[in-house]
């Protein structure tokens, strides 16, 4: 039976992308990072969402995974990084004997479909969708795939599987990886606006709405590329942006449209209508784990 040797390294949130690329350039097989607190009381959820980069590059405290093809080579790599000046903190954990075996095939073993509702679901590229699955969205894993994305999507995302209608103008502000503009995009929306300050997630939408063969109805781009108004605003964000965005947000609003909104806390839920009440009236429609999601609709125009 053929073995490879796993070096565990110990180290703090700030130094595991040092510890990572030391690792790489000493030429490790692969290099993983996991929670050292894992299982235990202080362990710490780390959510990132499916087709965007982890939000941070480890916990407070890590454990740096490093497989090398002997047992010498992973007491050298251990040895050179233990002797770096940045290093006084990092210690090591373990050097193990691993069984050798399909790595990338045990990896993507992990990662199951995600059931937003019965008919709907999320898939990694590697698995055939359920059979009761009308509706499917192909993204690969983030950090946090393995749990089903952070609650706020799934309920962002239940929402809109729920209230599904032909859209013809959406707006998805602050898109991350495209996800919810995909998901209007599945259930028939046109004309639709993902933003989000961040260039990466620009990129990241418009690879993932071509995955999903969405790409022809979604027009990714910075926060100026929002302009008009909407039938449906969309933003999964956070309360305090979210707070801050008021006025922007129902400035988009068109007559009789509907506004979501996630990110939220249960403790922040009266702030976010006291924000939102010189335009709209906004009740909490989801719960999970915490987090509520607060929607609303603006009144349309008066037929007088």
């Amino acid at each position: 039976m053929a073995y490879l040797h796993e070096l565990l390294l110990i180290c703090s949130e700030d130094e595991v992308e040092t510890v990572s690329d030391a690792l790489m350039e000493v030429e490790a097989l692969s290099v993983s990072v996991e929670d050292a607190d894992a299982d235990t009381d202080a362990e710490h959820a780390l959510f990132g969402e499916p087709g965007m980069p982890a939000p941070k590059a480890g916990w407070q405290r890590s454990v740096v995974r490093a497989l090398f093809p002997t047992e010498a080579e992973a007491t050298e790599a251990a040895t050179l990084i233990l002797a770096q000046d940045w290093a006084a903190d990092v210690h090591v954990q373990a050097i193990q004997a691993v069984e050798e075996q399909d790595w990338v095939r045990l990896t993507q073993s992990q990662f199951k479909p995600v059931e937003i509702t019965p008919e709907f679901w999320i898939v990694p590229s590697w698995h055939e969708a359920p059979e009761q699955a009308k509706q499917v969205m192909q993204l690969d894993p983030g950090l946090a795939f393995g749990t089903g994305t952070h609650p706020t999507t799934r309920m962002c995302l239940r929402w809109i599987a729920n209230n599904a209608q032909p859209w013809n103008r959406v707006l998805d502000y602050g898109c991350g990886s495209g996800i919810l503009a995909i998901g209007t995009a599945l259930f028939g929306a046109k004309n639709i606006d993902a933003v989000d300050i961040d260039p990466a997630a620009v990129t990241a939408t418009v690879a993932n709405a071509e995955a999903n063969k969405v790409g022809a109805a979604i027009r990714a781009a910075l926060p100026d590329g929002a302009s008009g108004e909407y039938p449906l605003v969309l933003a999964n964000i956070l309360a305090t942006p979210l707070r801050l965005l008021a006025p922007l947000l129902c400035a988009h609003l068109a007559p009789g449209a509907s506004l979501v909104l996630a990110g939220i806390l249960e403790r922040q839920e009266d702030e976010l209508k006291a924000a939102y009440a010189p335009w709209v009236q906004l009740e909490v429609s989801d719960r999970e784990d915490g987090w509520i999601l607060m929607t609303a609709s603006r009144p349309a125009v008066s037929s007088v």
